[in-house]
């Protein structure tokens, strides 16, 4: 069923996966936590499994299709979440079966940010670290940091490339070798990760939490070392500093190569997707603010300010960070931010939901459509800025927006299947299929009283909105097996 240089590719990477269980294990080691062994049989565990993938299959060095890139891709994220539960699994504390392992681990990977577990604050430091790590990974996609060393591989990256990266055009490269383009986005990642570390440092927290933070942050992740997120600190000056960089990390990150390169702001501000990307998180902060203000729901005028465009920025940038939650909020608030999670940040992000840009060609070809109409001779264009946009794009986009309705339907019937009640079910599919965390009802705090059937379907619908639907949908269709 999966080619020998399909194997020797996923036995490659699960080898560099590995890799990433040894800070976690130092640090049980150094702090003499109950870690120490899980972390260390996961490390044995995984780098066995692949380096005997790629012994197996070390001749095969053709060219990969575009077919195998999608199945490597999928193939990937299942293998690292199935392998990432390990240390979960073996490590004592917290004590959790397979399925909570597996919704922790997928969780962390896809940038999530929903758990299964409570006590935060009496975990094992590795375990803490882990589940941070886990999200700063997944954040860019630890394929396209495979990419960038795919010439040690004998083989393109592209395909890779094209698979993993989200948003609607996907061609486009920062560079022209995909390797360098790869290498420009994980310099960029990196740097605002280190930037976002020594803020939160400065900031109060301890250089702990101020890692474990900056990377959960920046991977638009929200898992926290804390049961309080950052609510614990009870800073407005952490909340300003999470706000920044949660709006940084929504945007592109190929304009922020942009802006590196040239030295200069400018596109930032002549592109239609931050421009409406940024008057979305305003209006509804405008909306939020104000309806908390009339309500009288926080003491003072500045923590109805600091509180409510935090909670609108953490869940419109999909991110999930909370300080008091936002489920307890009056009127329609709580409804209005689970659907804002569904429109996330700027494709070629590390955020969640649909991508703006989505949306602003959905809105634009509903407009091109009502022209038609009125004039149906006329030859009218759909335009980013001033160039036009192609008609397989715009199908694209309309195909991607079917598979998103139609799959958050039949999720969230699956999940009300199991004996969810509606709001629950509602919005924990909405929160795991946007990569958001944190739903209402039941889910709004963990999702730990859910069933195993309930959480299975969730942890497909992370991969799904992870991979963005297309990327695994295509392996569920007879015709991709036949190409």
């Amino acid at each position: 069923m999966f080619s020998p240089a399909v194997l020797r590719i996923l036995g490659v990477l699960l080898t560099m996966f590995s890799t990433t269980l040894i800070p976690p294990f130092m640090i049980a080691w150094m702090g003499r936590d109950s870690g120490t062994t899980a972390f260390g049989l996961a490390f044995l565990g995984t780098i066995t499994a692949g380096a005997a993938l790629w012994f197996s299959c070390r001749n095969q060095k053709r060219e990969l299709r575009v077919r195998d890139g999608f199945l490597i891709v999928v193939l990937f994220w299942v293998v690292l979440a199935v392998f990432g539960t390990a240390p979960f699994l073996l490590s004592p504390f917290p004590e959790l079966d397979l399925v909570d392992a597996l919704f922790e681990s997928m969780s962390g990977l896809t940038t999530t940010g929903a758990t299964v577990l409570s006590g935060l604050d009496q975990l094992p430091p590795s375990i803490l670290y882990y589940r941070q790590q886990l999200q700063w990974l997944g954040g860019m996609g630890i394929i396209v940091l495979a990419v960038a060393v795919m010439p040690m591989l004998g083989i393109g990256g592209m395909q890779l490339y094209r698979a993993e990266t989200p948003g609607p055009m996907k061609d486009s490269k920062l560079t022209p070798r995909i390797t360098e383009t790869a290498k420009a986005l994980w310099y960029i990642y990196l740097g605002l990760t280190v930037t976002c570390a020594l803020a939160y440092w400065l900031g109060g927290m301890s250089i702990f939490d101020a890692v474990g933070h900056a990377f959960s942050t920046v991977a638009i992740g929200g898992f926290s070392t804390h049961d309080q997120s950052l609510g614990f600190y009870d800073s407005p000056a952490i909340l300003i500093i999470a706000i920044a960089f949660m709006l940084i990390s929504a945007v592109n990150f190929a304009l922020h190569f942009t802006v590196f390169k040239t030295r200069s702001i400018k596109a930032y501000l002549a592109d239609t997707e931050v421009r409406v990307f940024l008057g979305f998180v305003l209006v509804v902060s405008a909306i939020s603010v104000l309806t908390l203000m009339a309500s009288e729901t926080y003491a003072s005028v500045t923590d109805t300010l600091v509180h409510g465009i935090f909670q609108v920025v953490s869940i419109g940038t999909t991110t999930g960070f909370t300080t008091s939650g936002f489920h307890w909020w009056p009127s329609f608030l709580p409804i209005m931010l689970i659907i804002m999670s569904a429109v996330g940040g700027c494709a070629g992000s590390t955020s969640g939901g649909m991508k703006v840009i989505r949306l602003v060609l959905l809105y634009k070809q509903g407009k091109r459509e009502i022209s038609q109409l009125i004039h149906p001779s006329a030859l009218i264009t759909v335009k980013l800025g001033d160039k036009p946009v192609p008609d397989h794009v715009i199908n694209a986009v309309w195909g991607f927006f079917a598979l998103y309705i139609l799959s958050y339907v039949g999720l969230s019937i699956a999940v009300t299947a199991t004996g969810v009640e509606l709001v629950t079910a509602f919005s924990a599919v909405t929160a795991c299929l946007n990569n958001l965390g944190p739903g209402l009802g039941q889910v709004a705090e963990n999702y730990a009283s859910l069933g195993s059937a309930s959480k299975l379907v969730l942890t497909a619908a992370m991969l799904l909105g992870r991979l963005e639907i297309f990327t695994l949908l295509v392996l569920l269709t007879p015709a991709f097996w036949r190409s």
